[in-house]
């Protein structure tokens, strides 16, 4: 009727030091991704279709990350640790859908910052807020169908060995090692998937980003140069983050999978990575540090 969701429970003495650790990473998530979500929607200066994908993508990070570690604190403070069937599917399909949200977002910021930065004459009229509106609503429509029909495959599995879950949430892998029918088609599935949603996705923001880099070094002007740079340097920073750990996760051979191998890497890309990525963006783009302190100091001073 459902599983155990073992987690770290392998270090029992840690127990309280890693609800700790992970209650101040998921506040700091919740906190910084907010506040980028509330200057990139109140500043003047930030109303702009690279600020607008921001937003929407601080908004993702919010989903994404209370999908796992909110489960996760709760499961640190307690002896019992079974989730439901159903708990269990929701938990894995959210996850997968918010996961191809954010790789389908990230395209689109890559395509933003190449139609700025290749043709910044034609730029207002491009990336008009109407293409904005329709691209960041595509990528949020686009992975429900996929997921669904992928997560419904998943647990129409037979399930008849150990319910124990060797894992802090109901990832595919640890998943589908439970099962005792037939995977094949479901390990065809995953590539395909991943194809789809993975790595075309990070081929076209490759391919943007060289013709970004052919672009900005024919500029003559060095402080032109050094601004695009600038503007670009965070996303890209942010895309190999999250690209290099899915893609390490997802696409390795099923032989080369271990239990603490896939707890780090999903540790990596669902608590590391979110927590990264507003310091990044706020750290590396001074129009954002300007914001954020008049924001502070607006808020000091109510």
């Amino acid at each position: 009727m459902g599983f155990i969701l073992l987690g770290f429970s392998d270090i029992p003495d840690l127990q309280g030091l890693l609800f700790g650790v992970f209650l101040i990473i998921y506040v700091t998530i919740l906190m910084g991704n907010s506040l980028i979500i509330i200057i990139t929607k109140t500043e003047p200066s930030l109303q702009t279709p690279m600020y607008f994908f921001l937003g929407n993508f601080s908004s993702l990070e919010i989903c994404y990350v209370s999908v796992t570690v909110p489960r996760l604190l709760v499961d640190l403070c307690r002896q019992t640790r079974n989730i439901s069937f159903l708990a269990c599917a929701a938990q894995m399909y959210f996850f997968l859908v918010f996961g191809a949200i954010e790789c389908l977002l990230l395209t689109a910021m890559a395509y933003d910052r190449y139609v700025a930065i290749c043709h910044p004459l034609l730029y207002p009229l491009l990336m008009n807020r109407r293409l904005c509106v329709q691209l960041a609503a595509g990528c949020w429509v686009s992975g429900i169908p996929v997921h669904t029909g992928f997560t419904y495959q998943v647990f129409f599995l037979p399930f008849c060995g150990s319910n124990e879950l060797n894992h802090f949430f109901c990832d595919v892998p640890p998943v589908l090692k439970l099962a005792c029918g037939d995977t094949f088609m479901i390990d065809i599935l995953i590539y395909v998937i991943a194809v789809l949603v993975v790595t075309i996705p990070f081929m076209l923001i490759l391919a943007s980003y060289v013709r970004i880099i052919e672009t900005i070094l024919k500029l003559t002007s060095a402080t032109g140069r050094a601004k695009a740079f600038s503007t670009c340097s965070s996303h890209l920073m942010v895309v190999s983050l999250f690209f290099g750990s899915g893609l390490i996760t997802y696409l390795r051979p099923n032989s080369s999978h271990s239990i603490g191998m896939d707890k780090f890497l999903s540790l990596f890309y669902t608590s590391v990575t979110p927590i990264l990525n507003p310091m990044i963006y706020c750290l590396r783009n001074k129009d954002v540090m300007v914001a954020l302190g008049r924001f502070l100091q607006k808020s000091f001073m109510l």
